[in-house]
């Protein structure tokens, strides 16, 4: 079952990038690098908790600025496979990026009324962390899997609903979001440790 619902996402996946790529291939400035753009999302994350952390009140520019980052995270994988400008580094930079633009959130808004959600939310990148560190050990070389990208997903789905109406409480839909991310979340971990990826050559 696992395996079929991940070929079905991995599909979805490939025509996302197939739209991309003509329009990528074509059109993009080659001095602006898919790590730019992961790095920029790295900024924009911080400076965007910070304006939350300190009351910034203008939650139309909150919204969009989250929304613009949550973009950034679906064009900059597509650009650097379009481009053949993927990397190790470039790699570790986007788990960075999603972590930063997300948890810090997480923990400042649902900390105090939905505290076993953040835990839930936190649990899984917890052991994806322990994961990699152990496959590092033994030699094995971790894999973003598609699960992941569908948590990320969700994730930002649900945060861009809470966030458009916060300070309110979030709405239902919202919170149903960030549960099916802490489910993709779960069974992205499941799947790196039923199709454990290749040795290093």
């Amino acid at each position: 079952m696992l395996l079929k619902v991940k070929t079905f996402f991995e599909k979805i996946d490939s025509q996302r990038d197939r739209l991309l790529f003509g329009v990528i291939r074509k059109c993009w400035p080659r001095f602006i690098l898919p790590n730019h753009l992961t790095i920029l999302r790295i900024v924009i994350a911080v400076c965007l908790f910070s304006a939350m952390f300190w009351g910034f009140k203008q939650q139309p520019a909150i919204v969009i600025i989250f929304l613009f980052a949550a973009l950034l995270d679906l064009l900059d994988g597509s650009v650097a496979r379009a481009l053949n400008k993927t990397s190790k580094i470039g790699a570790v930079l986007d788990s960075a990026a999603d972590k930063v633009l997300i948890l810090p959130m997480a923990i400042f808004i649902l900390y105090q009324n939905y505290f076993w959600l953040l835990f839930f939310l936190i649990l899984p990148e917890i052991f994806s962390w322990l994961g990699s560190v152990f496959f590092q050990i033994i030699g094995r070389v971790v894999q973003v899997t598609i699960f992941g990208k569908v948590k990320m997903v969700m994730q930002c789905a649900g945060f861009f609903l809470i966030l458009s109406i916060y300070p309110k409480e979030p709405p239902y839909i919202a919170i149903c979001f960030l549960y099916l991310a802490v489910l993709f979340a779960f069974a992205s971990v499941a799947l790196n440790i039923i199709s454990p990826p290749p040795k290093r050559q």
